[in-house]
């Protein structure tokens, strides 16, 4: 057989096989009519575990994994319709889409009330100059403080910090993303020019202690790793450590912060050149307690609780291949107090007026074990 008749002949075998999902999916809805007189449920490992071994059994052992992988999507679409059909009167995701585009004023507010963690100077509230023109800002001790005025209403928005360019994502914050209800309206990428502060007449000769925020402390190893004889002192935040500095009245400790920080509280550089690489940016996200999709928003962030089992986040991400759809991020956490279990944070290219993208979003929902984090756009 020629090249011509080989393409002919795989023509036809996937017509058959087009031809034979329909149908597959087609006596989906009467199996669930079956299930719901019946009062069975959607998932059943059992039958699935019985399909395979039956059809891996019936094949040459070299098209086992194929045939596993092949099946495993096909379980994953048949329970995401199932999950359409028992529940027909449930508000669909894509109507919850477009309320809430529809809700969306046209332009991002100038003025709010926001939530930051810190105090006077962080780099929260600097991001929080960047997303508004005038804010009012509340300050909070932690990054759990800053989760729980959104969730109860106290503010508005929250601004929070999400990954660096050097030290990777701040992991608090994706901890707490699974125990607060919040949206992300809109994300700001700032750059960070760490400095080495101290009181006015201080020599860096004389500095027996560093405070900063962890994330400052691993942003400025190198430098850090030449002083003799120096503890370094976790902060929760940098504005709060050069504060301390500032009322500490000693000469012999310094704090890691931005060049406003001297400014706010007194300080005086002693080195303005300390970070490993100069080129820093910390990625920061405002969170409400609503669904606020403005207009032009590209970017699509989800939270995933995948079942440990071979395959889960391959047939994740395939899901997003297929409708051509580019994921700018993919990162994973342990789940607090569960072993070997772990929580995704997909960040994918997409506006949810898009239908691939609302589809996509639509069968995640009736999937389980996915949370919609917000649709918004970075400045």
């Amino acid at each position: 057989m020629d090249m011509r008749e080989l393409r002919e002949k795989i023509d036809q075998i996937d017509d058959e096989i087009a031809a034979l999902y329909v149908k597959r999916m087609q006596t989906v809805r009467d199996i669930v009519e079956a299930k719901r007189e019946g009062g069975i449920g959607i998932s059943d490992p059992g039958r699935e575990r019985a399909i395979l071994q039956r059809l891996t059994a019936a094949h040459d052992p070299i098209y086992e994994g194929d045939l596993k992988l092949l099946y495993a999507l096909l379980f994953d679409l048949s329970r995401s319709a199932q999950a359409r059909l028992m529940r027909p009167d449930a508000e669909p995701f894509a109507e919850v889409l477009d309320q809430a585009v529809a809700a969306t004023p046209v332009l991002f507010p100038k003025s709010a009330l926001v939530a930051c963690q810190g105090a006077e100077g962080a780099y929260s509230q600097e991001a929080c100059d960047v997303m508004f023109n005038v804010p009012g800002i509340l300050y909070f001790n932690s990054f759990e403080g800053v989760f729980q005025a959104v969730e109860k209403g106290m503010c508005r928005y929250g601004v929070l910090p999400l990954e660096n360019s050097l030290a990777g994502s701040v992991t608090d914050v994706y901890d707490l993303m699974k125990a607060h209800r919040f949206f992300i309206a809109r994300s700001a990428k700032l750059r960070i020019e760490h400095r080495l502060l101290a009181a006015p007449g201080a020599k860096l000769s004389e500095i027996r202690e560093v405070v900063a925020h962890e994330q400052a402390l691993r942003q400025c190893g190198k430098f850090l790793s030449g002083l003799k004889d120096v503890k370094l002192t976790p902060f929760a935040n940098n504005a709060t450590a050069a504060r301390f500095v500032a009322e500490s009245g000693r000469s012999d400790i310094a704090a890691i912060a931005s060049a406003r920080n001297a400014q706010l509280y007194g300080l005086a550089p002693l080195d303005e050149r300390i970070m490993d690489d100069g080129s820093n940016y910390t990625r920061f996200i405002c969170i409400s307690r609503e669904m606020e999709v403005y207009p032009g928003a590209n970017r699509i962030s989800l939270m995933a609780e995948l079942p440990h089992t071979p395959g889960s986040l391959y047939r994740a991400v395939a899901r997003f291949a297929v409708r051509g759809l580019n994921l700018m991020k993919l990162e994973s956490r342990p789940i607090p107090g569960r072993d070997f279990e772990f929580m995704f944070y997909f960040d994918f290219e997409g506006s949810v007026v898009d239908q691939d993208v609302k589809g996509l979003l639509s069968d995640l929902s009736q999937s389980g074990g996915f949370t919609f984090l917000g649709n918004y756009s970075e400045v």
